[in-house]
């Protein structure tokens, strides 16, 4: 029996039509919702779902792009409390980048995409790399550039 699989499985990835014996796919993965059967109609279904997921990573990635273009642009600005010998206290974490580029310019990055794992701890301007988005056809990597400036201490 001909079966499309609708999840991962140890048979092969999702959406792809191979051949099973008649009762490990009536008894074992169409009730399990791992596969269907491959009718002419869920085929059709396949077909019309992965031109939809094509679309859609099109549009992810053009975002990316886009994203990308403004981040070559913009310093996000942070200020930092230094000590006499000119060392920073603290540091800038991914999440407070993420903050700083809602708040600053509203360009909202999650945290994870961050691929230079290590905070800004350093005055003056960090570079750090972001995923911006990962798919078959390749990865959209942008920099952002945070400026740590002296905190007036008063």
């Amino acid at each position: 029996m001909k079966v499309i699989l609708l999840k991962d499985d140890r048979l092969g990835k999702k959406g792809a039509t191979i051949n099973v014996s008649d009762g490990y796919a009536m008894n074992y993965l169409i009730p399990r919702g791992i596969a269907i059967a491959a009718t002419e109609g869920a085929q059709k279904t396949l077909a019309r779902q992965n031109a939809e997921e094509l679309e859609r990573q099109k549009a992810l990635k053009a975002e990316a792009e886009q994203v990308k273009a403004k981040l070559e642009h913009i310093n996000v600005e942070f200020k930092a409390k230094v000590g006499a010998d000119g060392k920073m206290f603290g540091t800038i974490s991914p999440k407070q980048i993420e903050e700083g580029l809602l708040e600053q310019w509203n360009i909202r990055i999650d945290k994870r995409k961050f691929i230079d794992k290590e905070p800004a701890n350093a005055i003056g301007y960090t570079k750090l790399k972001i995923e911006l988005y990962k798919g078959i056809a390749g990865e959209v990597v942008g920099v952002v550039t945070v400026h740590i400036s002296e905190a007036n201490n008063g």
